[in-house]
C-alpha cells in the first residue's frame, strides 16, 4: 500500500501538475476576479519552476561533492538509471546511466572489486523485468568476469536497496568495504538510510550531478521545461528524506 501511495504523490508534487490544474480553474471558474487570480498564480509558478538558474543554484548546493577515493570491496549500484527497451528487449539507460558507467569506470581503475547491482522492478503492473538483471547481462556483454558482480534483484526503493544490499554483503563479507554509487542529488537521502542499517563506514559516491555551476543569459529569464522536472526530483528527494528522518 505505502509503494503504490508513494507513485500517486509523485504524481502530485510536479509543479507541471500544480500549474495544469489552475488552469482548469481559471477556464471553468465564473468569476472575473477568480479567473484573473488563477492564471496570474499558474503563470508564476511556471516562470518560478522553469527559471534554469534558481533551480540550478539550489540543486548544485544540495548535492553531495566527492569523497576520498580508497580500495572498497564492493561498489553498490544503486538502481533507477534504466528500463528495458520492448524494440530489441535489451537495457535502455535514462539519464542516471552514470551510476553504472561510473561503477565500470571504478572498477576498471582498481578502485573497487566487486559491482553489486541493487534494484528490483519498481514499476505497479509489469513486476516481472528486473533492473539488475537487464543490467547483469550489460556488464557480461563488456566483458566484467562473474566474479566481479553480485546481483540484488528484488528493491523497489532506496530503503529496499540498502536492506536487501548489506544484508546480502553480510553474508558474503561482513568485514567488507563499501561504496554506494549514485546520482548526487540522492546522496543525502541515500546516507541517511544506508548510515542507519550499516555496521561498517560507507563511503558515497556521486554522479550524474543535475546543478549548474556556470551559467548562461538564457537560464535567467528564458523557461526551460527541464527546470520543472529537476523541481520535481528535488521535492522527491526532500519529502524522502523528511518521512525517512521521522521513521528513524
Amino acid at each position: 500500500m505505502f509503494f503504490i501511495l508513494s507513485k500517486i504523490l509523485l504524481f502530485l508534487i510536479k509543479p507541471i501538475v500544480w500549474i495544469f490544474v489552475l488552469l482548469i480553474f481559471a477556464v471553468t471558474s465564473k468569476q472575473a476576479k477568480l479567473r484573473k487570480r488563477y492564471t496570474i498564480c499558474a503563470l508564476s509558478i511556471f516562470f518560478v519552476f522553469s527559471n534554469g538558474f534558481i533551480v540550478g543554484k539550489i540543486v548544485n548546493g544540495y548535492e553531495a561533492g566527492y569523497p576520498k577515493l580508497q580500495h572498497y570491496d564492493v561498489g553498490i549500484v544503486l538502481g533507477g538509471f534504466s528500463g528495458l527497451n520492448k524494440r530489441n528487449n535489451e537495457i535502455a539507460f535514462n539519464g542516471a546511466g552514470d551510476r553504472l558507467f561510473q561503477a565500470i569506470a571504478l572498477y576498471k581503475k582498481g578502485n573497487i572489486k566487486q559491482i553489486l547491482l541493487s534494484s528490483g522492478s519498481a514499476n505497479l503492473i509489469d513486476k516481472k523485468v528486473k533492473e539488475a538483471d537487464l543490467a547483469l547481462k550489460y556488464l557480461k556483454l563488456i566483458g566484467i568476469p562473474d566474479s566481479a558482480i553480485l546481483i540484488e534483484n528484488q528493491s523497489r526503493n532506496t530503503i529496499e536497496n540498502a536492506r536487501y544490499s548489506l544484508a546480502l554483503i553480510e553474508k558474503k563479507n561482513p568485514k567488507a568495504k563499501i561504496l554506494v554509487i549514485t546520482s548526487a542529488w540522492h546522496i543525502p537521502r541515500t546516507r541517511l538510510i544506508f548510515n542507519k542499517l550499516a555496521r561498517q563506514k560507507i563511503d558515497y559516491y556521486p554522479t550524474n550531478f543535475s546543478g549548474n555551476t556556470e551559467f548562461v543569459f538564457s537560464d535567467f529569464f528564458i523557461p526551460n521545461a527541464g527546470s520543472l522536472g529537476a523541481w520535481e526530483m528535488l521535492f522527491k528527494e526532500w519529502i524522502g528524506l523528511i518521512v525517512d528522518r521521522i521513521r528513524n
